[in-house]
């Protein structure tokens, strides 16, 4: 089972991409009913968007949810 890479502070962008996780607002609905390759697709495609944000110099929401 893949974990969920949500870290509890979630805030979409104007793009409906969640700065803490990079997911889209679509891929955070799917992701309960995925399986683990759908599950992979979602985490491969949410880390490129983050690599994309930070490259442009758009800060990652920060994490405060000290569990995770």
């Amino acid at each position: 089972m893949i974990a969920s890479p949500c870290c509890r502070n979630c805030c979409l962008n104007m793009q409906d991409v969640c700065m803490g996780c990079g997911r889209t607002y679509q891929e955070i609905i799917a992701w309960h009913s995925a399986d683990d390759s759908g599950k992979a697709a979602i985490l491969a495609a949410a880390a490129l968007r983050l690599q994309q944000q930070t490259s442009l110099g758009i800060p990652r929401q920060a994490n405060l949810d000290n569990s995770n």
